[in-house]
């Protein structure tokens, strides 16, 4: 019997922890699984944006030959014929590697040549035109070397390069749209796989549920009346006669050892159903700060120092006392310190019909102290976020109402009052006196003149044609060169390491808002006279930066968040640079200048 107890508690936890672990380790397994799929996934999606930026920027290096090849036909002088043959000759090798790299992969950029049957199949059918257009640029550029080369040659090959490009180009886009509709496909593939995965971690966690946790908490149960059974054994032994006094000694010391292991490793009492206190643990006493040789008390009483907690453990007793009860308590030692439980109490009924509640507890306090802080800090959060997004959304509102209200105005004063002028300039002319209608004329051009000009002023700050066209660092020459006409400012752009790479749509746009705004800033605010942009980039970040000559600030006066006084600029900056998962510096001091440096990943 005493090596049947010895062994009880550890045969109890190792089997406790053998489960665990089970259940622990298929929980962990179900998230490695999913996270090596997804990451497999995301591998492909990567190469596959790499596919569809290559075969985008394919279509627009074919429209680039195209305008280079009728430039060179309309050029006379020398210099500029030279220029644009080189331009050309770059131009098509560039094609060409881009032809070769969707064609079959390339390891030096990481893209794979992993095609479906469609794509083969479209690839085949663009290689005609392909063909004609690289023959086309051949002959021109050898017709464009010869000195003694037929204009009218020259026309047919430039004929022959544009039918073969009008060819190539839908059937271009035709693979552009099968890249992004397979990729579609992938991420399609990729939802009903976390689906998948969501659910069969759902069914192991169930399963965890209803195979070890459930089962686990009958058999402590079990365990707990286990012992009740044996100490009403013990007591009923002790009151046996004498011919059997030894064996109840040693049922009592079975009794005790075991009752002291349960006070040493749990929260554990025994009141009667009066709610008085019969047995209290060396662990619940501990907590509690009571002694146990003054137990003659009700044990609300020794539980919580609070009327309102006495009252309510006195009401659960009185309750739940035939069908017992498990929940949350609040409570408080004796010196004040607030304590939560997870209480659970079961009513147990001896055979002599002595009936007793079994409390068992666990300390939850430090836990209800996190979810409290964990509750307060998301409150606050949200009240924060809720509070900016309302700043942000409405200086959007005011800025884009000012935004068009600026254009109207241009529109109306400028370009709206000079076409009524050239309207009425225009009823005016009288071709019967020849000499005032040529002085109307010019009058008229000098009209003309000035319209495109307000018509370039008030469409400036619109997306340029450049940056859609070209990219990033023609767009930002045109506005530095337009800046600097416009405000009589010293503006110079300078590319530090000749970058002339494509990104993408978004990262190109926020890129260029995001210096057009330093550069206003620097001209509005700083009063500076000279202002240098410098890119340079490596094979994994460009690198923008914005210095300027004038007053400087005080970098704590700068609003790391918007109110309602302003602080808008940087909010805006700061937004659009994280959109593109970049890094925005600004680094200033009173009188020495300001450098706004914008940092974002290219590879």
């Amino acid at each position: 019997m005493s090596q049947k107890s010895k062994s009880f508690d550890q045969d109890t936890f190792n089997r406790l922890r053998r489960l665990y672990l089970i259940a622990l380790g298929a929980i962990a397994l179900s998230v490695l699984a999913s996270q090596l799929f997804i990451r497999s996934y995301l591998s492909n999606q990567e190469n596959d944006s790499r596919l569809i930026n290559m075969a985008g920027r394919q279509r627009m290096l074919s429209q680039k030959l195209s305008k280079e090849a009728i430039l060179l036909a309309y050029t006379e002088i020398p210099s500029e014929r030279n220029a644009i043959l080189d331009s050309i000759q770059i131009t098509q090798k560039e094609w060409n590697e881009a032809h070769q790299i969707l064609k079959f992969g390339d390891e030096n950029t990481g893209i794979e040549a992993e095609k479906s049957e469609e794509l083969n199949s479209m690839f085949d059918s663009i290689q005609t035109s392909f063909d004609q257009v690289n023959g086309s640029i051949d002959s021109i550029k050898r017709l464009a070397e010869s000195p003694t080369s037929d204009s009218s040659n020259f026309k047919a090959e430039i004929k022959n390069l544009l039918t073969g490009t009008s060819d190539f180009l839908p059937q271009m886009e035709r693979i552009v749209n099968q890249y992004d509709q397979e990729a579609k496909e992938k991420v399609s593939q990729l939802k009903k796989l976390e689906i998948t995965i969501t659910m069969i971690t759902i069914l192991i966690l169930l399963g965890e549920f209803l195979v070890i946790f459930w089962p686990s908490a009958k058999a402590i149960k079990g365990s707990i009346k286990e012992l009740m059974e044996a100490e009403k054994k013990a007591v009923k032994m002790a009151k046996d006669a004498d011919a059997l006094s030894q064996s109840k000694e040693k049922s009592v010391r079975e009794l005790r050892a075991l009752s002291q292991a349960m006070d040493q490793i749990l929260l554990f009492a025994r009141i009667t159903p009066d709610g008085y206190v019969s047995h209290l643990g060396d662990q619940f006493s501990k907590l509690l700060k009571v002694k146990k040789f003054n137990l003659n008390a009700k044990f609300s009483e020794i539980i919580s120092i609070n009327e309102n907690e006495r009252l309510t453990m006195d009401q659960i007793i009185s309750e739940n006392k035939k069908s017992g009860w498990q929940g949350e308590v609040k409570a408080s030692n004796q010196n004040g310190k607030e304590i939560w439980l997870d209480f659970t109490m079961l009513p147990f009924h001896s055979g002599e019909d002595k009936s007793e509640l079994i409390i068992v507890c666990l300390d939850i306090t430090k836990r209800k102290e996190i979810l409290h802080e964990v509750e307060r800090l998301t409150k606050e959060s949200y009240e924060e976020r809720i509070h900016q997004q309302k700043i942000i959304s409405r200086k959007i509102i005011e800025n884009q109402e000012n935004e068009q209200n600026r254009i109207a105005k241009d529109i109306h004063d400028g370009i709206g009052q000079m076409l009524t002028g050239l309207k009425y300039l225009l009823e005016s002319v009288d071709l019967s006196d020849i000499e005032k209608a040529q002085e109307k004329i010019e009058k008229l051009k000098l009209f003309t003149s000035n319209i495109i000009k307000g018509v370039r002023t008030a469409t400036f700050n619109l997306t340029p044609p450049e940056l859609t066209d070209y990219g990033l660092v023609p767009a930002l020459t045109e506005l530095t060169q337009e800046l600097s006409k416009l405000t009589d400012k010293n503006i110079v752009l300078f590319n530090k390491t000749d970058f002339n790479q494509r990104l993408d749509n978004l990262t190109e746009i926020n890129l260029y808002r995001i210096t057009q705004e330093a550069i206003n800033n620097a001209i509005k605010y700083a009063e500076s006279s000279h202002i240098i942009v410098t890119i340079s980039h490596s094979e994994s970040i460009l690198s923008i930066i914005v210095d300027d000559n004038g007053k400087g600030f005080d970098k704590k006066t700068l609003k790391p968040k918007p109110d309602k006084d302003g602080g808008m600029g940087l909010t805006f900056m700061q937004e659009r640079i994280n959109y593109i998962n970049g890094r925005l510096f600004i680094n200033s001091a009173p009188n020495q200048g300001t450098r706004v440096t914008l940092n974002v990943p290219i590879a």
